[in-house]
């Protein structure tokens, strides 16, 4: 319930501090006061808003700054000190230690059988010679290499 408190006055304090920052004069604006801008058009008086502002704004930043502090022990103190828990997926399901060994700590020897054959699908065999009797189909001869050529389709 406090911590909701303090937040909200934290929040508050925070808008009045951009307000009050937004409506100073920058360095620069005494410039501009030989010019007409004189100081008897005031509200906070002949001294100008400057001295109320600046003041305003100081002991706001002050009380920023000490409930930051105050909030940030608040939040590292009051909680107990487990420790989170990791989300390690399908690793969680491991166990911590590992599976207690025997006093063989020798190597296993491969299996002296042969691994099962795969089915692997065989060649097709090679095309037989032509047989007596039949004809092989032969390519037209080409012309000779000087001889002038017909003119293609087109």
């Amino acid at each position: 319930m406090l911590l909701s408190i303090l937040t909200v006055i934290y929040i508050l304090l925070a808008i009045g501090m951009i307000a009050l920052i937004l409506m100073q004069r920058g360095a620069g604006a005494q410039a501009g006061s030989g010019f007409g801008g004189g100081a008897s058009a005031t509200v906070f008086g002949s001294r100008g808003a400057s001295n109320f502002l600046s003041k305003t704004t100081k002991w706001l930043a002050i009380l920023f700054f000490v409930i930051s502090l105050g909030m940030a022990w608040y939040a590292t103190h009051s909680s107990s000190r487990v420790p989170a828990q990791q989300d390690l997926g399908l690793m969680g399901q491991v166990p911590a230690t590992p599976a207690k060994t025997t006093g063989n700590t020798a190597v296993p020897a491969l299996p002296s059988q042969q691994a099962p054959a795969t089915n692997v699908p065989v060649a097709p065999a090679p095309a037989a010679p032509p047989q007596q009797g039949t004809t092989v189909p032969v390519a037209p001869p080409s012309p000779a290499p000087g001889a002038p050529q017909p003119p293609s389709g087109g």
